[in-house]
């Protein structure tokens, strides 16, 4: 019996905000890996180590986390006033499937320093000192992201002192502005509240009636009052997904809630889509113990949030879902907005697991309905590894080129 061998692919090993995945550049991957389609999946799959029975991606770079279980491709854009195409997959741990539905706000934070090193901006447009604004496509969704990456000595300045609740070591700051987030060339369509309703009644099988906000800004989500489904607010993660009853009941408050924003058709297909929509729940402020021991007290804090991704409460809180969160607070009447304290703002802080977070977002009324224009929040990156990535050649590619460092991954 024969077995293939593996190949080596130019790859980076990047953490964006509270995240982590493998980047590459599109002309890296091996050719039948260069388009969508059952051979790119297959290929990223194995890189990341998916679908994992145990789910640790132990014979992979995933960590076993949604959080880490991720993978972004990017090329050099070709639309006018971009720098660099972003496509992102969320890699599924158990089982064999990529959702490339949604963005990862996290990873965005990561997109535009790698853009920078390798090569994929142009060096007219990167100064000597200062900041390098990145012109992103974000080709899942059809939004455009501006990053501002910091630059010292004409390279991308990695270490600061930029602290980041959810991260361990500060690093340089990286801001991110989302352009007119709600709009795009997604299926959620380009309306704020895909439902036309600041609030909404869900009805839910099993939990009678809920009231709830979805909103399409940043990502897909739903959010839902913490007290009606018997939180706090002050969840920590042991709380909810050690608790399979609680996980099977926000996922199938998520289904419904997806079929209302015309997301899907019919419950069923949620499971087949796990990246979006989100499922949030928030509450007014209150003390509580982070998950690092830091106490957070209630008058730092505007709000609670609480936010699930991929079926499990997420550790801290994905950048998307933090642009939806702000927006929705930027709108009087949302349940996010009340949980606040009501009224006007551009901006919020709220309490995650752990610890907090502030993010801007612009909102105005035209016409009776509303619209984001923009929504800024800060993140940190940084490049863990740089190299190959080996993978057993599951796609019949045969010998792949050996590539300089100095050449392909400058």
């Amino acid at each position: 019996m024969t077995h293939p061998p593996q190949i080596k692919i130019p790859a980076t090993y990047m953490r964006g905000g509270t995240s982590k995945g493998v980047f590459f550049k599109l002309s890296d991957l091996p050719a039948p890996a260069q388009v969508p389609g059952p051979a790119r999946d297959a290929l990223l799959l194995r890189v990341i180590g998916s679908p994992d029975p145990y789910g640790k991606q132990i014979d992979g770079m995933g960590g076993g986390f949604s959080s880490t279980s991720k993978v972004v491709i990017l090329s050099q854009s070709s639309r006018p006033d971009h720098d660099v195409d972003y496509l992102f997959g969320q890699v599924a741990i158990d089982r064999p499937a990529i959702d490339w539905s949604g963005n990862c706000g996290n990873l965005t934070a990561a997109v535009g320093s790698f853009a920078i090193s390798a090569g994929l901006v142009d060096a007219s447009r990167i100064p000597a000192n200062g900041h390098c604004t990145v012109r992103i496509w974000q080709a899942n969704i059809g939004q455009t992201i501006i990053a501002h990456v910091p630059i010292t000595n004409g390279e991308v300045q990695e270490t600061g002192d930029f602290e980041l609740d959810g991260v361990t070591f500060p690093a340089a700051e990286v801001q991110i502005e989302f352009l007119d987030p709600a709009a795009g060339e997604d299926d959620a369509g380009g309306a704020l509240f895909p439902t036309g309703n600041l609030v909404d009644e869900l009805e839910v099988p099993g939990r009678g009636t809920l009231k709830a906000t979805m909103s399409n800004a940043g990502i897909p989500t739903i959010v839902v009052n913490a007290a009606d489904i018997g939180y706090t607010g002050t969840e920590l993660q042991p709380d909810i997904n050690e608790d399979a009853e609680a996980l099977a009941r926000f996922e199938t408050i998520r289904a419904h809630g997806a079929v209302r924003m015309g997301l899907i058709q019919d419950v069923s297909e949620a499971a087949g889509r796990q990246h979006t929509p989100k499922i949030a729940f928030v509450a007014p402020p209150k003390d509580y113990l982070a998950s690092s021991g830091k106490q957070v007290a209630a008058g730092e804090i505007d709000l609670l949030v609480r936010a699930l991704s991929m079926g499990k409460l997420h550790h801290a809180m994905m950048g998307t879902a933090a642009v939806a969160i702000a927006t929705a607070a930027a709108v009087p009447g949302t349940l996010v907005n009340l949980a606040a304290g009501g009224g006007e703002r551009n901006a919020v802080r709220f309490g995650h697991p752990s610890g907090t977070l502030r993010v801007g977002a612009e909102a105005k009324q035209v016409n009776g309905e509303w619209t984001v224009t923009k929504a800024i929040m800060s993140r940190s990156a940084r490049v863990l590894m740089e190299g190959w990535v080996r993978v057993p050649d599951v796609l019949g590619c045969g010998s792949w080129p050996e590539r300089r460092l100095d050449t392909d991954l400058a």
